[in-house]
């Protein structure tokens, strides 16, 4: 039997409007689908009224399991000769893993496409009014993972060149990790009184965005309640949410 087709796409950050035209017909054109946690389900709804959708999300500490699995799902699907669609939130080349299951379907001959998405460390800080680079602001731009914690000797950030190179940072999965975040910022050289924004749930109904710096972004976002998925945005461009911000949030 030939093999299938294997699509790794990028679903965007949440509101299902902002997936790509490419992105769509993936979905449509799928006889199974394995999507992620983050994936907003009214995707779904445009599937073909036969497809196989296999929900792969990920609970905190199962990754490395869930991963594996996620490959032999991918790789027995295509082998059938099915047409499959990997639902990733976001982009799956930012955070997502995308390399990996690449490289298994190319070990294995299955041909794939990768279709890129809207990551949601610029979308989310685009819908909280916040634009990431500004001409009076910030040229650079980084987006790093937030969670890697020192004392599990998970972090490999260089927190001295972000902290001096860098003007506008978003950090991804780090919200439980806040604390360091920031601490470590401030040891390298940032100014405490640099500006922070956390956005919860980000272009979606629930999006809840709160501000305040490197000093007191802890406190704020405790006494918010605010808890993952967060996007933590940092640098003199979040200053320009008062101006700027239009996406009507939710008040809960």
């Amino acid at each position: 039997m030939t093999n299938g087709k294997v699509y790794l796409v990028g679903a965007g950050p949440g509101d299902p409007k902002l997936i790509t035209v490419y992105g769509m017909e993936c979905i449509q054109k799928a006889d199974v689908i394995l999507y992620d946690r983050l994936v907003n389900e009214q995707l779904l709804s445009y599937a073909k009224p036969d497809a196989e959708l296999i929900f792969v999300g990920k609970l905190p500490g199962m990754h490395g399991i869930i991963q594996e699995q996620i490959h032999v799902h991918l790789v027995e699907q295509a082998q059938k000769g099915k047409t499959v669609t990997r639902l990733k939130g976001g982009d799956p080349c930012v955070f997502g893993r995308v390399g990996e299951e690449a490289e298994i379907l190319a070990e294995q001959g299955i041909p794939y496409e990768i279709v890129p998405g809207i990551t949601s460390g610029i979308a989310a800080a685009t819908y909280a009014g916040i634009p990431v680079t500004h001409r009076d602001f910030a040229s650079t731009f980084a987006m790093v993972t937030g969670h890697g914690r020192a004392e599990k000797n998970e972090d490999h950030i260089n927190w001295s060149a972000l902290a001096s190179g860098i003007d506008t940072i978003a950090f991804y999965m780090g919200i439980g990790n806040l604390s360091n975040i920031c601490e470590n910022l401030i040891a390298h050289g940032k100014s405490a009184a640099t500006p922070v924004a956390v956005i919860q749930w980000g272009t979606t109904k629930k999006q809840k965005t709160v501000t305040g710096n490197l000093a007191t972004i802890e406190d704020v976002v405790a006494n918010a309640q605010i808890t993952h998925p967060a996007i933590i945005l940092v640098g003199e461009v979040v200053n320009l949410r008062e101006k700027i911000k239009w996406f009507p949030e939710f008040e809960g």
